[in-house]
């Protein structure tokens, strides 16, 4: 649906009602993705698209309907091998799954929150229920990139474990669909919930062209992020070392952060044992509403570091975010194990990890959302 938030955005603002048909989920050939969404407003207006041309009528009389009847939501399937669908037109030889439904603003003040997070670029994403119980179809979740979620699924532990793993694709930028529930752990209605992001890839900045930045710049593209490697020194700072950073910059630390656009999902990783380099660039840093800020070194390296930076005014609250030495303690020795060892303390310090071992602990082995609950009347136990 976040491909026409702007529309459904003013449409909120207005109080207007109107249908929502989301594209819920593709098999085969299909001419959109899973997200795409095409609405009807309470005047017949109609934006966005959900087959790129192929099924938009059969859509539109379908949200026509809900718009007329009791509103309650609808799950239809368009393909190659249903003669219906055929007859409309859908013969890319795959299958669309459409969730039509209606939509009263003022009773999803949460979903008018989401829009207009997306319409002025801020990271948000909703969570959408695709299937499962009739009374839980298309009730949405608002999941922020930073403050508490908003709506509700059905139920607060249901909430909490869709919020989790949202913010997980928020972070990743990528929108998908997701299972949940169906035991004691989680919730006991399973859901089959879309998450719809609108959020640039989280960015992993990696001062340092050396050895340890390779493996990590490869360890962070395979995670999502979009990876840039510094460094002063241009004759280690080269693409061909790096093939997996989108970007290699030559350019102080210091200097190159400081005109960066950074977030809460931000990594900075510091691998450059140099005090010349580490100390401003740190300084800066430690100052910056990033998600994680980690320096390579010994034991006896940071301490020197941590004088170091107190002397050059840091106060001990910033001190507490760095994370050195460096990752979590898996014995790593080669480059790649140490890019494991590194990405491992990113994502627990992202999702309020332990990082100890799921054997010795009990209890659900999934996290509740990170960041807080929806509603001021709930608390997180």
């Amino acid at each position: 649906m976040l491909n026409i938030a702007g529309t459904l955005y003013d449409w909120c603002r207005e109080e207007r009602r109107f249908a929502l048909a989301t594209v819920a989920g593709v098999s085969g050939s299909a001419p959109l993705p899973p997200g795409t969404a095409l609405a009807v407003g309470s005047n017949g207006d109609v934006i966005g698209s959900v087959s790129g041309g192929c099924v938009e009528g059969a859509v539109y009389e379908l949200c026509q309907e809900t718009l007329e009847s009791d509103g309650a939501p609808v799950l239809t399937r368009f393909g190659y091998s249903d003669s219906d669908a055929f007859a409309v037109g859908l013969t890319c030889g795959g299958e669309i799954e459409i969730l039509v439904q209606r939509v009263e603003p003022t009773h999803q003040p949460h979903l008018t929150a989401a829009l207009a997070e997306v319409a002025a670029g801020r990271p948000a994403a909703v969570a959408q229920v695709v299937d499962g119980p009739q009374d839980l179809l298309g009730r949405t979740l608002h999941v922020p990139g930073d403050g508490p979620y908003d709506g509700s699924l059905g139920g607060e532990r249901e909430d909490q474990t869709v919020a989790s793993r949202t913010r997980a694709l928020l972070r990743a930028g990528r929108t998908g669909r997701i299972e949940v529930g169906g035991d004691s752990d989680t919730c006991p209605e399973r859901l089959s919930v879309l998450v719809h992001t609108n959020a640039p890839r989280p960015r992993m900045l990696i001062f340092g062209a050396v050895d340890f930045a390779g493996a990590l710049s490869e360890a962070g593209h395979f995670l999502g992020y979009r990876v840039t490697v510094c460094d002063a020194r241009p004759v280690f700072a080269t693409p061909a070392r790096f093939p997996h950073a989108d970007e290699v910059v030559t350019d102080w630390p210091h200097r190159y952060l400081a005109d960066c656009d950074v977030d809460a999902r931000t990594a900075i990783c510091v691998l450059t044992h140099d005090v010349k380099f580490d100390i401003p660039l740190l300084r800066l840093a430690l100052g910056l509403p990033v998600g994680y800020i980690g320096a390579m070194g010994s034991r006896r390296t940071h301490d020197h570091r941590l004088g170091l930076l107190r002397e050059a005014g840091v106060r001990e609250e910033h001190l507490a975010r760095l994370n050195s030495p460096i990752g979590l303690d898996l014995g790593a020795h080669t480059p790649q194990e140490t890019a494991v060892s590194i990405t491992a303390e990113i994502v627990a310090q992202a999702n309020k990890g332990t990082g100890l071992p799921l054997s010795r602990g009990a209890g659900p082995i999934h996290h509740p959302d990170p960041v807080g609950v929806g509603a001021a009347t709930q608390a997180v136990a």
